[in-house]
């Protein structure tokens, strides 16, 4: 049985820092890309940010280029995404997504509904 655990999530004030980390069990991590998405209250789930199965390619929403950044570690199974200067903006329940593109040419994802497994979410809340 596949599960994706976040933790890390919390109160932070605006230009804060949190850390969120994704441990991963049930399923052969280093074949799958993985992602977070966040969402807020009232919205639809929005792309964050994913990496490639090795950590070798990244990709992040336009939202949050250049504050957030996405790592993994294979040995561990968890994937982390680092959150620099938030803003109330980044308001959210944040989620950990794994899929396995099963492509050595396609690597990542943005797409929602090609993620197959999900985290129950942490929330994180930025106040201003």
């Amino acid at each position: 049985q596949v599960q994706l655990v976040e933790s890390g999530g919390g109160l932070v004030q605006a230009g804060g820092s949190l850390r969120l980390s994704c441990a991963a069990s049930g399923l052969t991590f280093s074949n799958y890309c993985m992602g977070w998405f966040r969402q807020a209250p009232g919205a639809e789930r929005e792309f964050v940010a994913a990496i490639s199965w090795n950590g070798g390619a990244t990709y992040y929403g336009d939202s949050v280029k250049g504050r957030f950044t996405i790592s993994r570690d294979n040995a561990k199974n968890t994937v982390y995404l680092q959150m620099n200067r938030l803003e109330p903006e980044d308001t959210a329940v944040y989620y950990c997504t794994a899929t396995d593109l099963g492509s050595s040419i396609v690597v990542l994802s943005i797409r929602l509904d090609e993620y197959d497994y999900w985290g129950q979410g942490t929330q994180v809340t930025v106040s201003s």
